[in-house]
């Protein structure tokens, strides 16, 4: 924190422990915190006293304080709660500690009163970055403790700066802070909704907003041209590392603007939060549409941080007799793949495991060749007897390069050769330490269609608006329309995407058919709050959500979105402290008209 210990001056304190400086000297203090240790010398003893703002060592020495005060300090157990009352004093010469805030003074105490006594805690309370921590389940259900540590509070000290600096931003720009309802109504955005049964309305249901999206438009139809939330959104969908299954957005939405004027906006807000966390951020970001990011990364939030770019080798393969890649291409495949500078010395058992990571992303395995001595060599080398292709063009073979290949379909090809460029950049170190490449990327598809079932489904949400020109030059191929939609992107994360909304009702009821939401009544019974609004009058608008959990996790510095928030889910979406999800009596559920059925 940075306000002056005077700030917190209460009936039971005059200071913040942590907060004692070189310019308290001499000031008598009365302080509340945590016993993070103590020692006992004998003729003294120190108390290592803990509170949001870090340690002060507390000493309670013969020549200043009573025989009473020094034996409760020695008796007084870790982690109690203790109020201490003394005055600041400047370190002897030889015992100042560098390494804490509070390291030039201690606090000579004449009284101590526990408060708060504790029992000896289940977890350790690490204090510093290098100290040892227990399991994360065990410090998960011992979240209290856990939040105890300095790293921790700090990782949520920065997030309510960040939205605090989030707020000041958009309101210094007009925009309307408002909050949507947390009960509404189940609509499909790519996720599983959360269910919510009614008591008063037996068999009916609420749902727990995926995002405010619905509502937000509602507000520019009713003239509320600039608002903004930061909206707690939840999603019913298996967990992974950087997913929990509520998070909180930084929710935008504005009227009578176009993409530029979104992703302006976008880029000022996160150099205004990258600048609160004491980085500095050059704007414009660089922009990228969708195709080219796939055909060049193989994924539409790639990692410019690095190299080791996707290229198209489907010619050097055509007309040889290797089946695999010839089969792949007379089926309208492809074949692609990077080239590995140095990746020739790699053994066969490492190639093997990158190719393991191709295989887990679909691929059916990985298409490999080298060049050694000036000579193709590995398992496809024969089939390139007589002439080598790799020798130029715009991704060729150098001497010691291994060049890795998938052979199929783009769906395929791009999600495995994405995930072997990763791998292989890590192998090689090739990412930069403490570089940030931000990205806007633009032009996503619309939709996406079914391999199988030849359904179309949304790539965002079905209230994104196609690009006028691609529904005018292909009227009956909406699988060719790009959307205008755009995400920005950090090192390979998405840190928040929108888009420009469907205002139009007719447009609107268009893209339901679309989606096999085709009926009339099915769709008033679905949407018509959203299409009775557009119908009223709606301006064209458009808008952007940002994820807080990421944005957090990434300027803290933390490896998980469970260290920037206060009582995380596990991957199993499981809250360890307070044991939830858990079952509830017959009784309970019998007030909800619900029972529950034998498996």
């Amino acid at each position: 924190m940075t306000m002056s210990p005077g700030s917190f001056a209460t009936s039971w304190r005059t200071h913040r422990a942590g907060a004692l400086r070189a310019a308290d000297i001499g000031t008598p203090v009365v302080l509340g915190g945590w016993v993070h240790r103590s020692r006992n010398l004998g003729g003294i003893v120190f108390v290592d006293l803990r509170d949001i703002d870090g340690i002060v060592q507390v000493s309670f020495g013969t020549d200043w304080a009573s025989a009473e005060a020094i034996a409760a300090a020695a008796a007084v157990g870790v982690e109690s709660v203790v109020v201490v009352e003394g005055t600041v004093v400047a370190r002897a010469e030889g015992t100042r500690n560098p390494e804490m805030g509070t390291g030039d003074v201690e606090v000579r105490a004449t009284a101590i009163r526990v408060v708060g006594p504790a029992t000896t805690p289940a977890i350790p309370v690490a204090r510093g970055r290098g100290e040892k921590l227990a399991a994360e389940e065990l410090r998960l259900r011992h979240r209290y403790l856990d939040l105890r540590r300095a790293d921790l509070q700090a990782n949520l000290v920065l997030r309510h700066r960040l939205m605090q600096a989030t707020r000041a931003f958009l309101s210094e720009r007009g925009f309307l802070e408002i909050e949507t309802p947390i009960l509404t109504k189940p609509t499909p955005e790519g996720a599983r909704d959360y269910l919510v049964p009614s008591r008063v309305h037996p068999g009916e249901f609420y749902a727990l907003p995926q995002s405010p999206q619905i509502y937000k438009q509602l507000f520019m139809t009713c003239g509320l041209d600039r608002y903004f939330q930061i909206a707690r959104c939840f999603r019913d969908e298996d967990l992974r590392a950087d997913r929990q299954p509520e998070f909180t957005q930084i929710d935008i939405e504005a009227s009578f603007v176009s993409q530029d004027d979104i992703l302006a906006l976008a880029e000022q807000l996160v150099a205004a939060l990258w600048r609160t966390a004491g980085h500095d951020v050059t704007t414009p970001f660089p922009r990228m549409t969708y195709r080219d990011a796939m055909e060049r990364f193989g994924c539409d939030r790639p990692d410019l941080r690095y190299g080791l770019e996707i290229a198209d080798h489907t010619e050097a393969f055509r007309g040889t007799s290797f089946g695999i890649a010839t089969a792949a291409i007379a089926a309208g495949g492809r074949v692609r793949g990077i080239v590995v500078p140095g990746g020739a010395a790699w053994s066969r058992k490492q190639v093997d495991e990158i190719e393991a990571l191709a295989k887990s992303a679909g691929a059916a395995g990985l298409l490999r060749v080298r060049r050694v001595d000036g000579k193709l060599d590995g398992p496809l080398a024969k089939f390139f007897e007589g002439s080598d292709p790799f020798i130029g063009g715009a991704q060729p073979i150098a001497e010691g390069a291994l060049a890795l290949f998938v052979a199929g379909a783009d769906r395929v090809s791009s999600p495995a050769l994405d995930r072997v460029r990763q791998e292989c950049a890590q192998r090689l170190g090739l990412i930069p330490e403490g570089e940030q490449r931000f990205l806007i990327v633009t032009d996503f598809p619309m939709f996406d269609r079914d391999p199988e079932s030849g359904a179309l489904a949304a790539v965002h949400h079905p209230f994104t608006s196609p690009q006028v020109d691609d529904m005018t030059a292909f009227p009956d191929a909406p699988d060719r329309w790009r959307a205008n939609a755009y995400d920005v992107v950090l090192n390979g994360l998405e840190l928040g995407g929108g888009s420009i909304r469907t205002h139009d009702p007719a447009v609107q009821s268009r893209m339901f058919a679309l989606l096999g939401i085709g009926e009339k009544a099915e769709q008033e019974r679905r949407f018509g709050f959203l299409l009775e609004a557009l119908r009223a009058g709606a301006p064209p608008h458009g808008g952007i959500a940002f994820g807080v959990d990421r944005i957090a996790m990434l300027l803290a510095g933390a490896t998980s979105l469970r260290d920037v928030i206060a009582f995380p889910k596990t991957t199993a979406a499981r809250a360890l402290f307070e044991d939830a999800p858990t079952q509830v009596p017959p009784e309970d559920l019998a007030d909800l008209h619900l029972g529950l059925r034998a498996n």
